[in-house]
């Protein structure tokens, strides 16, 4: 499978786990936090997809994303992009390095919704929304990225 190839499918898996329902049943908000979970899993391999594939012409092969937003000697056009949105407070990557930081520990990232009875709240959108909202995003830059990269 060819880098760009890999980076498509990761990012598909990540929008058919968002789009998925987690039911109604008593076992619903254990699945829609499994699935949050699983789709933010997701959309951090497709982020280390798309490192490496706008960084193949680089002679370095880091293992992951922390590893390459902190190569501060590697000098790719695409890199220092994504390292200037992941140091953009409120940016979608800075959003999703920040929930990528909270998938890692121990309590993960997904929350049980305290807020099942109300109506409605004007509090933070559901991890679900913003990982739709990060996906989009994501989706929207990878033609530029892609572009500059194969200009190498």
């Amino acid at each position: 499978m060819t880098s760009p190839a890999r980076t498509n499918q990761l990012l598909y898996q990540a929008e058919l786990l968002l789009a998925m329902e987690a039911g109604d049943d008593e076992h619903a908000m254990a699945r829609r936090m499994a699935l949050e979970e699983a789709a933010l899993g997701q959309l951090e391999l497709a982020l280390n997809a798309v490192l490496r594939e706008v960084t193949e012409h680089v002679d370095l092969d880091l293992e992951n994303w922390r590893a390459w937003l902190q190569a501060t000697a590697v000098n790719v056009a695409e890199l220092e992009r994504l390292r200037a949105l992941a140091g953009e407070t409120g940016s979608w990557l800075a959003i999703l390095l920040e929930r990528l930081q909270a998938l890692h520990g121990d309590d993960g990232a997904a929350r049980r919704d305290a807020r099942a009875g109300l109506i409605a709240s004007a509090g933070e959108p559901s991890l679900g929304d913003t990982l739709k909202w990060c996906h989009r995003q994501f989706k929207m830059l990878l033609p530029a990225l892609r572009e500059g990269s194969s200009e190498w």
